[in-house]
């Protein structure tokens, strides 16, 4: 086991999660704080080939995982070379994008090492669709979903559960899997700087598996280790679906992931308070390794030591974090 990349609770972490950019050509209420965001100058951006160098040294202390996250992972206008050259590097190379741009990137995607592609895509119904995201991109985005499954490209669609938005429409993402190969997962709602999130707007995995029971018989299918997702199938069905319970039954014991924002900043959990800058002192020549090895030691056992499962008691107000779409997810 790599020492560098182990916590203080014995957690090898071999999943790094990439952000490339904290722009997005959406704006969803729950994960931009409001329109009028300012994005990180090109220039503070991790660049190509500081990506690439960066990720090298990671593979080379066990990572053999790696996600493209954003913002937008697509709306960088390098992404293609990005992906060209962390397709060259011995890790299952993934990426989580809206895929408003899948078209216009559809042959680096598919002269890549990605074979599987985790698209956002919170309702079912165009109207709502532009309501969450104030963009006009459903049409778009379900025509790429179906070029993806044309191409044989392993889709998952994350879909954040929301109590009065979109809880209505579980079902739909169920029927949805019947005739056609994709993964669903229900995410539960989690609180982030700005995103207005309340206890009483999560609808918890029980209450959503509830639902499901109401017109379908499913099952429990093994999850994969480390997996964040709790997989469950329907007979009949080509496709899955799968649980995140985040909020009601966190599964950090298991956690083997870390998170490297577009600016260079290394978070060991999701809702960590604390980052560690690398990208600066990696641009003055320095050593990152000891910056790394600090930061993963530091790791707190669950949920970044600031709140617990029982929902009630969490005060989105005094969690200390960046707002979901500068993280990467």
């Amino acid at each position: 086991m790599n020492h560098l990349l182990t916590d203080n609770f014995g957690r090898n972490h071999n999943y790094l999660r990439i952000s490339l950019t904290d722009n997005c050509n959406l704006r969803c209420f729950y994960c931009m704080p409001n329109e009028d965001y300012d994005f990180t100058p090109a220039s503070k951006l991790m660049q190509v080939d500081e990506i690439e160098a960066i990720a090298k040294l990671f593979v080379s202390f066990g990572v053999n995982k790696i996600r493209l996250t954003g913002g937008e992972p697509l709306v960088r206008k390098d992404a293609h070379k990005i992906i060209e050259k962390l397709s060259n590097l011995p890790v299952n190379l993934t990426i989580t994008t809206n895929a408003t741009r899948i078209d216009t990137h559809l042959d680096t995607l598919l002269a890549s090492s990605i074979r599987s592609i985790n698209v956002s895509l919170d309702t079912l119904q165009r109207d709502k669709f532009f309501f969450i995201t104030k963009r006009d991109q459903f049409d778009k985005v379900l025509e790429n979903i179906n070029l993806l499954l044309n191409h044989n490209f392993h889709v998952k669609i994350n879909m954040v559960v929301m109590k009065g938005i979109n809880d209505q429409e579980i079902n739909d993402f169920i029927e949805w899997t019947r005739d056609f190969p994709i993964h669903v997962r229900f995410i539960e709602f989690m609180p982030f700087s700005g995103n207005n999130w309340k206890s009483d707007k999560v609808l918890t995995m029980n209450e959503i598996l509830n639902i499901i029971q109401s017109k379908y018989n499913y099952n429990k299918i093994q999850d994969a280790k480390n997996d964040t997702a709790k997989n469950f199938e329907i007979q009949g069905h080509q496709g899955t679906f799968a649980m995140i319970s985040t909020m009601s039954e966190a599964f950090c014991g298991t956690c083997n992931r870390i998170r490297l924002t577009a600016d260079g900043k290394l978070k060991n959990c999701l809702f960590s308070k604390n980052e560690t800058d690398i990208l600066t002192p990696f641009r003055m020549g320095e050593d990152v390794v000891p910056l790394i090895k600090s930061c993963i030691i530091s790791k707190e056992k669950a949920l970044g030591g600031q709140f617990d499962n029982i929902l009630e008691k969490v005060d989105s107000q005094l969690i200390e974090n960046r707002s979901m779409i500068t993280i990467g997810g």
